[in-house]
């Protein structure tokens, strides 16, 4: 028996213009970093296609094209998801946060400070990804790490600011250097941008 379900192809988000021209981050370094997003989105594709064809019935958990296939897609499928975040709110000014995004940091961090702080530290002890997410169980924002592009997720939770922390996001312009990388990052993020998603979701912010 094999898997037959309908699925269409997607295409690779278009950058905006201000993501090329970034502070600290080269244009060098982001269109490296796009040509690898480009790739999961290949990935997820022709995974997706394969499945359509792969026979249910040799599924098995020591090594089947199945388990194989299945555990790829979560993989391109989160690489995709992180990456439009990330570079979905770069290229903005930076400083401190505003808007509802602001007000929730206040609330549950007690100052931007201690929230960037926490953020930064988190970076930093990551091997790939660190989140400000918003848990809908708890209603307060957390700080998490992802080592993978599917190590980690939590349930519940809605990401929205994604800190890419693997070697290819800084190396180009900082080497081993992730501290100076991380606050770069923080420089040319778009608080109109999170403000946006914190609203599109209706996260309440007291």
């Amino acid at each position: 028996m094999s898997l037959v379900f309908n699925f269409e192809e997607i295409a690779p988000r278009e950058l905006r213009p201000e993501v090329y021209e970034l502070e600290g981050i080269s244009r060098a370094s982001v269109e490296a970093h796009y040509r690898l997003y480009q790739g999961y989105v290949a990935k997820r594709n022709e995974i997706l296609g394969k499945l359509a064809a792969v026979d249910l019935g040799s599924a098995n958990q020591v090594y089947s094209e199945l388990r194989a296939l299945k555990v790829d897609l979560t993989f391109a499928i989160g690489g995709i998801k992180n990456h439009e975040l990330y570079f979905g709110h770069l290229g903005g000014g930076g400083g401190e946060p505003t808007g509802s995004f602001g007000a929730l940091v206040k609330r549950d961090f007690g100052s931007v400070d201690a929230w960037r702080s926490d953020l930064k530290a988190t970076g930093m002890a990551g091997r790939g990804w660190a989140w400000t997410a918003f848990d809908w169980d708890e209603r307060r924002l957390f700080n998490y790490i992802g080592d993978a592009q599917n190590a980690f997720p939590v349930w519940n939770a809605t990401p929205l600011v994604a800190l890419d922390v693997y070697e290819h996001a800084y190396f180009l312009d900082y080497q081993t250097d992730r501290a100076s990388y991380i606050d770069a990052f923080f420089d040319n993020l778009d608080w109109d941008v999170v403000n946006g998603w914190v609203d599109q979701y209706g996260i309440p912010s007291s």
